[in-house]
């Protein structure tokens, strides 16, 4: 006899947008084109009939938009869309100089920052709307319009530094954002980063505050270069007044469900208790 293979009907979605998870996002976040090559790092050795496409592509978040669109959880979501943000957002967390930089690269046309970090034309724009994408996503909340609100947005940003680009990432997304919640009157802002690597670039921009709590859960990979100089060590836990409000989680290579679980509840969790910030939902697909 056939198996009814069906997938078992979903509950019931929630009542009011307010109830439901808002999730902000824009298709011109696609035109932001990495390029192929080897891996990440744009090169043809001239022998290859396919290059690869670099890790951080359209594709694989176009797929993250038909999934939240399409998937079992479609009916639990609310849409919103994002838009770019403007130049003076962006100097709450970076340099004037850095911002400058990206906007003459844009200029003439293509750059590389560092190993696999490439801004080409459409990138420029790409980072605005992320930028902005995020900061609508918070300012959702801020404003009483929900819960909980999730930010889908690419280039990704937790790598970028306050003056400098890293690992795929222009403009650190959640960091511009932590800055819109204290700027609106939160008095706190708790940041729990759950990428396989660590994030350095929020950590670099509150490393010594103590109004924010960054907390990142990664593999031990270490520095990467002149431009991830930060080694994601449990040793690396903030200066000055933000010294002990950036603990770092390494976790072992195949680290698995028990292995974050068991990191979340004995460590994030308490911390997050004693830090004691405001409640406040975001998160965001900004880390690569």
């Amino acid at each position: 006899m056939a198996s009814d293979s069906s997938p078992p009907p979903a509950e019931a979605p929630p009542q009011g947008h307010g109830d439901k998870l808002a999730v902000f996002w824009h298709e011109g976040m696609l035109a932001h084109d990495t390029g192929r090559g080897v891996f990440d790092s744009g090169r043809d050795p001239g022998f290859l009939d396919v290059l690869d496409q670099h890790p951080e592509n359209a594709d694989r978040v176009r797929n993250m938009v038909s999934i939240l669109r399409r998937g079992p959880i479609a009916p639990f979501l609310s849409w919103h869309s994002g838009r770019p943000a403007h130049a003076s957002e962006l100097l709450s967390f970076h340099s004037s100089e850095y911002i400058e930089e990206l906007v003459q690269a844009n200029a003439t046309g293509a750059k590389k920052f560092c190993e696999g970090t490439f801004l080409n034309p459409g990138s420029w724009g790409a980072a605005l709307l992320a930028a902005g994408t995020t900061l609508s996503a918070v300012k959702h909340i801020l404003d009483g319009h929900g819960n909980l609100a999730y930010a889908l947005v690419r280039p990704p940003g937790h790598h970028a530094q306050p003056d400098r680009a890293d690992g795929y990432c222009f403009l650190n997304n959640a960091g511009l954002a932590v800055h819109l919640a204290l700027d609106s009157g939160r008095s706190k802002v708790a940041v729990v980063d759950i990428d396989v690597h660590y994030g350095n670039g929020t950590a670099e921009g509150f490393y010594r505050t103590d109004n924010v709590l960054t907390i990142s859960l990664h593999m031990r990979h270490g520095s990467w270069g002149p431009s991830h100089l930060q080694s994601g060590s449990v040793d690396e836990i903030g200066e000055g007044k933000g010294f002990g409000y950036n603990p770092n989680v390494p976790l072992p290579n195949g680290s698995g469900d028990a292995g974050y679980e068991y990191a979340m509840n004995e460590l994030v969790v308490p911390a997050i208790d004693k830090f004691q910030p405001p409640t406040f939902g975001f998160c965001g697909r900004s880390g690569f």
